[in-house]
């Protein structure tokens, strides 16, 4: 496996990252999980399906864009983790007297409409462990 990386530090920065991965005919593109990648989710959708690849990330709102597959921690679940935290030091918490914590609930979240257009046939094992399937 030969792994190609892009980075993207603007929005700018898509379309020719796209035309590169383009050309080297990647096969699967993973994209890390970041407030700028998320605000381009859709075009990665966009470009992973005229490209005929899987596009995968950690959050499931990249996969709700119309990607293939997303592994992370459960954003709205952590979210309230931080309303606790903030809560704590509104509170009067010291910052040094919290807990480093974990991320609570992981999910895996797959989008079957996207997997047909791939031709893919996802296995049992991933379909009975998807928290949720998109269709």
């Amino acid at each position: 496996m030969t792994v190609h990386y892009r980075q993207v530090t603007g929005a700018a920065d898509f379309d020719p990252a796209f035309d590169v991965l383009a050309r080297e005919r990647v096969e699967a593109l993973i994209a890390f999980p970041d407030a700028l990648v998320m605000s381009r989710a859709a075009a990665i959708a966009e470009f992973a399906r005229r490209q005929r690849v899987g596009a995968v990330s950690g959050w499931a709102e990249f996969v709700e864009a119309g990607n293939l597959m997303s592994y992370g921690p459960s954003l709205r679940v952590t979210w309230r983790q931080a309303a606790i935290v903030v809560d704590r030091l509104l509170r009067g918490a010291k910052p040094a007297d919290l807990p480093v914590e974990q991320p609570l609930r992981y999910e895996l979240v797959l989008n079957m409409k996207t997997a047909r257009e791939l031709g893919l046939q996802v296995p049992q094992r991933l379909l009975l462990a998807a928290e949720r399937l998109i269709e």
